[in-house]
This record gives structure tokens, sequence and C-alpha cells, in this order.
């Protein structure tokens, strides 16, 4: 859609702050919006006067969240929390200073990776770790249970770290960097090291092919009701139907706001279907399924947009570039 006939937030409704460094991720704890940075600090925004946490002796490599704290794994080897405070909590560190590739959080549970061994810790109690036959490329929790996908290479393995039985494998050959499960734990779906995705209807482990993108799918997220999976890695929002028992199988995507840039980044609002959507120009926009309507939000400046996250409430949405704003 020509700039023309784009409709535009206004400028005050918008608050940058240059963080100086790539922003690897974002949240909001409470009223406060967090930003983890490429060099190891986090940035809290609330109000007009932003403060810098120091939280690794080195880069971040991986964030998630929990509304309350912000979790970073990063290349010193510690896992680490960050509340809206600024009050960071080392959850755990690697013995043999591995670097913290993924983390991933649920309630009081954190897990991490560090090559080839996958850990998860609640708040109060012992770290249980399970060594995987390749480098973990992706964690997730299930939303019931306490049951972890970690993704790796050929596959997927299941874990009840609070069951002594071995993980189920799921197989499909080639590399799995990410993991997600649907809303109601039907489904999960793995982003591969090709320009695709790959899933599996859990109750009896059937296949789900979802190809034709024209790079690596890097940003995944599920509507609130679970019936569309937006994607990254197009020149346009890729939605996926999950409206019934068989998903995406035998069924077309929905492709919105198409762009000469790629999609970078994707949100889905936590209670409406409306998507927040990163390019790697710069340009975050906010597209309505309803009738494809699209707003403006930020203009390209070329540089991508790497980190796009909405509030509980979904009344606020941080944004962050790899040029170092963050907004």
């Amino acid at each position: 859609m020509p700039d023309a006939d784009r409709t535009a937030i206004p400028g005050d409704r918008l608050t940058a702050h240059a963080a100086g460094q790539p922003v690897v991720g974002a949240a909001f704890l409470d009223g406060t919006a967090a930003f983890a940075l490429a060099e190891g600090e986090v940035l809290l925004v609330a109000g007009a006067a932003p403060r810098r946490v120091p939280v690794h002796d080195g880069g971040v490599l991986a964030t998630a969240t929990n509304g309350r704290e912000l979790v970073t794994g990063g290349d010193d080897g510690k896992v680490s929390a960050v509340s809206a405070e600024g009050t960071v909590r080392v959850v755990a560190t690697d013995e043999r200073r591995r670097w913290i590739d993924q983390v991933a959080v649920a309630g009081d549970a954190v897990a991490w990776s560090a090559g080839k061994t996958a850990s998860v810790r609640q708040r109060d109690g012992e770290p249980k770790s399970l060594d995987l036959p390749s480098s973990v490329g992706g964690i997730a929790f299930a939303p019931k249970g306490f049951r972890l996908a970690l993704a790796h290479y050929n596959g997927v393995s299941l874990w009840f770290p609070n069951a002594g039985a071995k993980p189920e494998f799921l197989e499909w050959h080639g590399s799995h960097l990410g993991a997600s499960f649907s809303p109601d734990g039907k489904f999960l779906v793995t982003a591969m090291q090709e320009p695709m995705l790959h899933g599996w209807r859990l109750a009896d482990a059937k296949h789900m092919r979802m190809s034709g993108y024209s790079a690596k799918v890097r940003s995944l997220s599920w509507s609130a009701d679970g019936k569309w999976l937006a994607t990254s890695g197009s020149e346009q929002l890729i939605l996926w139907p999950f409206q019934g028992k068989d998903g995406p199988m035998g069924k077309q995507p929905r492709m919105l706001a198409p762009m000469q840039a790629r999609v970078v980044a994707v949100a889905f609002h936590p209670a409406s279907e409306i998507v927040a959507v990163g390019y790697a120009d710069g340009l975050v926009i906010l597209v309505r399924l309803a009738d494809g309507a699209e707003v403006a939000v930020r203009r390209p400046d070329g540089q991508a947009v790497t980190a796009l996250v909405w509030s509980a409430r979904g009344d606020r949405l941080a944004f962050g570039t790899e040029g170092g704003e963050a907004g």
C-alpha cells in the first residue's frame, strides 16, 4: 500500500530513546518498558527518565519475559533476570562459562541452553539438565503443564523435567532453530534453517510443512485465540490458519501488508486480531486482519526492527532496532 494511503499514528504518540546499541529484545514489566541491549545492558523506560542497568559482562544473546522480569542469556555464561525496579537476579551460571544461546520463561520457571545442554529451574529449586544430540536451537514451554520443547538437529525433544521418563522425540530431518506451541497446546511449530516452518499435531505427531518463504523465519506470534500464526520471512505478513483440528494442512496462508523490505518481526495484539509488523528497513505498522487496514507506527530509516512487544493490556507497543533506537 502506498504511503499516501496508509494511516499514520500521530508523532506525539511515539516516544523514541537512543539506546546507543542494537536492541536484542524487549518486554513490558508492569508499567516499565525494558530493552535488552547487545552489549550487556538493559534500558528501563518509565516516564521521561530512562536508566541503564548493567547485567552481563559481555553481550546479550537471548531474552524472554513473564511480565514481571526480563530474563536474559549472555556470552558470559550467565542467565539473569531484571525487574522493573532495576534489580538484577542471577538465575544460573554455566560451570564452563559457555554462551547462553536460548532462554524461555513460564511463571517462576526459567529454561536455558548452553551448547548441547538444556536446563530448567524453578525459582527456589535446583536446576535440572538434559543433554541433547546437538546444540539447542530453540526452547518453548508448553502452555499447559511443566513440559519443554527443545528444538535441535533433526527434530524436537519434548521433556518433562519432573519425570524420569526419556523425552519424547519428534523427528524431521534438518536443523530446527526455534520452537513455539499453539496457545491451546495442540500444535508445535519450529523454524528451520531453510526458509520454511515445520510443525506437528501433538495428538498423533502428524507432520505439517509450511513453505514458500524468501528467507529464514526468525519471528513467530500466535493470535490470542490460537486461530492464526503470524510469521516473518517474506516481503509481506504471512498468516497461517489454525482454526481446525488439522491446522494449516491443505490450506493456503493469508498474506497482508506487502512491502519492498522483508518482514523481520511480528507481534500479535494480546486481545484483538491486530498484528504489529516490523520490516528490515525500520518500518513498523499495525495490520488489522478483518480488512487488512494498516496504520504506520514508525517510518523506515534503513535500520532493521529487532524487537516488537505489546504490553499485557495491549495499550502500548515497544520496538527496538539494530541501529540502537528504542521506542
